[in-house]
């Protein structure tokens, strides 16, 4: 799997973007939520990914300064009342360990979340110990995640033995009692 196979399966991911519209007041940008209908200013989120509505199409790039948009061949502004919706960012540690997962259990962990109706985007605690390991050829201990989709809770147990051999198992639990369990075990890539 590609990091281009990953991104396209994070842009498969349900709650992945915030949408609402945007309005110039007083010179300034504003964001209102259309869920929570809450304003925040728009250079929250300046150099963050967007998506903007422009007739029926959307239409992705990065938000810069001034409620500019730079997509890949050009850059416009945003106009009063226009429809956006911006890419919510994960947790710094949840992200580093996706990106520490190798491909197959990285493919397994985010189907099978998704299939108990979570994204990854609801990730809202995640505890991270391969981070503190880096420098350590062998590799075992326990990550810990909490998802929340506003209807149910998903805690996640990741058990992990990076030796010779990649051994990864993930432990869910839902607040209803639900429990699933997967396990991957991988050989090197370059054996």
């Amino acid at each position: 799997m590609s990091q281009q196979q990953r991104e396209v399966l994070y842009d498969r991911q349900p709650r992945a973007f915030t949408e609402g519209t945007v309005e110039n007041i007083n010179q300034q940008w504003i964001f209102f939520d259309s869920e929570t209908d809450e304003a925040s200013s728009l250079e929250e989120y300046v150099h963050q990914e967007v998506e903007v509505q422009r007739g029926r199409n959307w239409y992705r790039g990065t938000l810069e300064e001034n409620g500019v948009v730079n997509l890949r061949r050009e850059t416009f502004s945003l106009s009063d009342g226009e429809q956006i919706k911006i890419r919510k960012q994960m947790i710094y540690s949840f992200d580093a360990l996706l990106e520490e997962l190798d491909d197959d259990s990285f493919f397994q962990f985010v189907t099978s979340l998704n299939s108990l109706d979570f994204s990854i985007y609801d990730c809202i605690y995640s505890y991270n110990q391969l981070s503190f390991l880096r420098d350590v050829h062998s590799k075992s201990g326990v990550n810990f995640l909490i998802f929340d989709n506003e209807s149910q809770i998903c805690a996640v147990q990741h058990h992990f033995f990076y030796s010779e051999n990649r051994h990864d198992r993930f432990e869910f639990t839902l607040n209803t009692g639900k429990r699933i369990m997967i396990e991957k075990l991988n050989k090197p890539s370059d054996a």
